[in-house]
């Protein structure tokens, strides 16, 4: 069996039955480097391990003066920024202020081509005229029936007699509140009330319409985008304190949009406005804080758990 011999400078190992006395080559004292000079001499190979070098004790006076060469840095204890503290939510009662109209170029052309001035004679005429049109629409909201003629006036239309609602990325009708999340299958609801169809604007007045809406946000700003076309902005208005937005868009001459928002975050009244163009309306807010929003709308959850507590009282 091969063992390892332990002279300094040997490594090797060897079989004990050939071991001779000229075998290895090794030094047999501490290595010293002096001239270029090197010893060495011829022996057996050994297979007992030396023993290891006793480290030399270090008195604590030594250790003291040795940690004394060592360098010093001075320490600097860096704090950590104090976190901002949120602003309070207003109080909902806050007066509400007008936001700023701005008025586009684009919506202001719309508008003259139209004709949907206040002294507009053609429109007065029109008004006057109780001649219903062939393909005249149903001014009920959720009616799609068309005027065809003297037997349209017999049919029985079926509408919603309340208003849209649009919360918390729910759609319905305040009369009959079926609830959908897609706007389509909120337009193609059935009425739930029956009676005659209104045919003529005299008789029907201003038309409450749901309109399609979203909302995107920045850093610094969320935006509201109404869908409404040729809105009017000497009839239109919004509203708002630090954390309630109201809506109220007339737009194409006959048609309302109403909403009413409780917003989730708090706002800058001051540097908040409104743009209106031909197509859509824009509603920037300006945030109070620059974070992210979890929604448009604050949840009415809290406000339901506190109602029912107070019922079970």
């Amino acid at each position: 069996m091969a063992l390892l011999c332990y002279n300094r400078g040997c490594g090797q190992r060897f079989d004990p039955e050939t071991n001779s006395d000229d075998a290895c080559t090794y030094h047999p004292g501490v290595p010293v480097f002096h001239d270029a000079l090197k010893g060495c001499t011829k022996g057996r190979h050994n297979s007992e391990k030396p023993p290891e070098p006793v480290k030399p004790e270090v008195k604590t006076t030594e250790k003291k003066e040795l940690c004394e060469l060592k360098p010093k840095f001075q320490e600097h204890i860096i704090q950590a920024p104090k976190p901002v503290e949120a602003i309070k939510r207003p109080s909902p009662d806050e007066p509400m202020t007008n936001l700023e109209l701005k008025i586009s170029a684009s919506l202001k052309q719309a508008l003259d081509k139209l004709k949907l001035s206040s002294g507009n004679e053609e429109n007065k005429k029109e008004e006057d005229n109780d001649e219903i049109k062939i393909g005249t629409s149903c001014k009920n909201g959720g009616c799609s029936k068309t005027y065809q003629g003297l037997e349209s006036l017999e049919e029985v239309c079926v509408y919603h007699s309340g208003v849209p609602i649009f919360h918390e990325g729910m759609k319905y009708w305040s009369c009959c509140r079926r609830k959908t999340s897609d706007f389509n299958t909120f337009l193609a609801q059935e009425g739930c009330t029956k009676g005659k169809h209104m045919w003529t604007k005299k008789d029907a007045g201003k038309k409450v319409v749901p309109c399609r809406h979203d909302w995107h946000q920045t850093g610094g700003e969320v935006t509201i985008s109404v869908y409404a076309k040729n809105s009017l902005p000497e009839l239109s208005r919004v509203e708002a304190n630090s954390t309630l937005l109201n809506v109220h868009i007339v737009f194409e001459g006959e048609k309302e949009f109403d909403q009413n928002v409780k917003l989730w975050g708090v706002i800058d009244v001051k540097r908040s406005y409104v743009t209106m163009t031909a197509t859509k309306i824009e509603i920037t807010m300006r945030k109070a804080e620059p974070m992210q929003w979890a929604s448009l709308e604050l949840p009415a959850a809290k406000k339901q758990e506190k109602q029912k507590d107070a019922t079970t009282d």
